[in-house]
């Protein structure tokens, strides 16, 4: 069997519970052979209705993904701390010396509410977290990989780099929602801060093309990661049997679906496409 991310290094963000994208993300990305480094915080999970999962079997569950000499790290860090950022692209990019995959997983759940719930406070967690810490990391993983600029860019100026690319020099993965598909009620400040990423993808792709980096985004449709189960549940589950007999598949997503997608997007196979926001749902929002 060939591997096609052998000897390439991933940090995944978001992995503490083995039913979560990031845990199938970070697990299929090392089944291709890469490196993986992941985050975790763990205090969100225990804040929610489904809890914190044993970490130690994280870690496990990805090792045993490992293929041949590739390697695993992980780290705790919360991602509302700015200044926690740069840390965590010097440690996954010290796994190996090397960081070539950045994998935004991570988001905060709970604690929501509909427009007349909406405070300054409570808008400003979900942006710092969901979206404010994806567009840091992402700005870290660039400056590594960019040539020195000679000053700050006026709008519409372009970013300096050293083009053409036989490949790309890295690849980053942003998460959205189904903001854009149908109404999220009660999910007023979680789906502000997703429109946000989906708005700004092909504007931040652009800047990071200059670079050689490749930045999609993609939008799983609904997973069930244990908040559509009726012991874990975050909503009203009653009907939800009635509503999957009416879905195209009748049944949810589950992690392995956009992981798949992930893995495929970081191989060449994957590297002509740009700067999209992909829906990977089963036809959900059709």
């Amino acid at each position: 069997m060939t591997f096609p991310l052998a000897g390439k290094t991933a940090l995944v963000t978001g992995v503490s519970r083995r039913r979560g994208i990031g845990f199938a993300v970070a697990s299929r990305l090392a089944e291709l052979g890469a490196s993986v480094f992941v985050q975790h915080w763990r205090p969100h999970d225990l804040d929610q209705p489904w809890g914190g999962d044993d970490l130690g079997a994280v870690r496990g569950g990805i090792r045993s993904s490992l293929i041949g000499e590739a390697m695993l790290g992980d780290a705790e860090v919360d991602l509302t701390d700015a200044a926690a950022i740069p840390g965590l692209i010097d440690a996954a990019a010290a796994l190996t010396g090397r960081l070539d995959i950045l994998v935004c997983n991570h988001a905060k759940s709970g604690d929501d509410g509909s427009i007349l719930d909406m405070t300054a406070e409570r808008l400003d967690a979900f942006w710092d977290t969901n979206a404010r810490s994806t567009l840091l990391l992402t700005a870290e993983f660039a400056r590594r990989l960019a040539p020195p600029q000679s000053g700050q860019r006026r709008p519409g100026d372009v970013i300096e780099g050293a083009k053409p690319y036989a490949e790309p020099t890295g690849r980053v993965f942003w998460m959205t929602s189904g903001q854009g598909h149908g109404a999220m009620r009660g999910e007023v400040a979680y789906a502000t801060s997703k429109a946000a990423l989906a708005g700004i993808t092909r504007t931040v792709a652009a800047e990071l093309l200059e670079l050689g980096i490749v930045l999609n985004t993609v939008n799983p449709g609904p997973v069930n990661t244990g908040y559509m189960d009726p012991d874990t549940a975050d909503r009203d589950t009653s009907g939800i049997e009635e509503w999957l007999g009416s879905t195209p598949f009748g049944r949810v997503g589950v992690p392995t679906d956009p992981a798949a997608l992930i893995g495929w997007l970081s191989t060449a196979e994957g590297a002509w496409i740009v700067g999209q926001v992909l829906t990977s749902d089963g036809g959900f929002s059709l």
